[in-house]
């Protein structure tokens, strides 16, 4: 069969990993994937054909899932939290035209956004907005635009992407410029290891947020005007209790 299934694994944890994403893993006959999300399921099918790529060859792991596919083998392209959500389902179905014989199903899964919402709380009650700090494929002068809109409109905020060794001020810069529109009081919220050994969270102030530490592997949430920290959780009210 000339398919290919892009997968979303979730944060790794078998737990939470969907029964459709089981499924299509089930049916390829071969995983693909960065090498350190094939590591994250390879206890779950040990002896499945496998073939990964570091990070920044991509575009490398697509073309060869296509051609894959369309010599008529069944793939599995993996992607941690949801393939539609900073993941690999964009890539393949850009290259799609050049390979009109392979089928591509998107699967999905559940994002860092609604996992991590869950571990602090309920940050995404209201209307929110997904942003990553990573300036590797936008230019920063975008990212800061949109932090400046989604701090304007008063949305939840989660982003993505926090800091790296290269990017290691960029939490900071980020803060800055909500704190133009936001106060510092703001209820914020991080989580790291989403659903993997280790994780750990915080509940905070967008002042103390400014100078937290985080990693690549950190989700964090910056609240509306509305949120609160209620014992200990993030919670941003919907507004039932307002209705008569």
């Amino acid at each position: 069969m000339n398919k290919v299934y892009v997968v979303g694994i979730g944060p790794g944890e078998e737990a939470q990993i969907t029964p459709l994403a089981r499924a299509a893993m089930e049916r390829a006959d071969v995983l693909c994937g960065y090498t350190v999300y094939i590591e994250l399921v390879r206890p779950l099918y040990p002896d499945k054909e496998t073939y990964t790529t570091p990070m920044t060859r991509e575009r490398e792991r697509c073309r060869w899932a296509m051609e894959t596919a369309q010599s008529g083998r069944t793939v599995a392209m993996l992607c941690s939290g949801d393939a539609g959500v900073y993941g690999m389902a964009g890539p393949l179905l850009q290259l799609s035209p050049d390979f009109p014989a392979v089928e591509v199903e998107v699967v999905p899964g559940i994002t860092a956004a609604l996992s991590g919402a869950a571990a602090l709380g309920a940050p995404l009650m209201h209307d929110f907005c997904v942003i990553s700090l990573s300036d590797l494929l936008t230019p920063w002068e975008t990212i800061e635009n949109r932090l400046t809109c989604a701090a304007r409109g008063d949305f939840s905020l989660c982003m993505y992407n926090p800091s790296s060794k290269k990017r290691a001020d960029y939490l900071r810069r980020a803060c800055d410029i909500l704190l133009r529109e936001k106060g510092p009081d703001t209820v914020c919220g991080w989580v790291r290891n989403i659903g993997r050994d280790g994780q750990e969270s915080r509940v905070l102030t967008l002042a103390q947020l400014r100078e937290e530490q985080v990693d690549m592997f950190t989700t964090v949430f910056v609240g509306s005007s509305a949120t609160r920290s209620i014992n200990g959780r993030m919670v941003t009210p919907r507004g039932y209790e307002a209705k008569v």
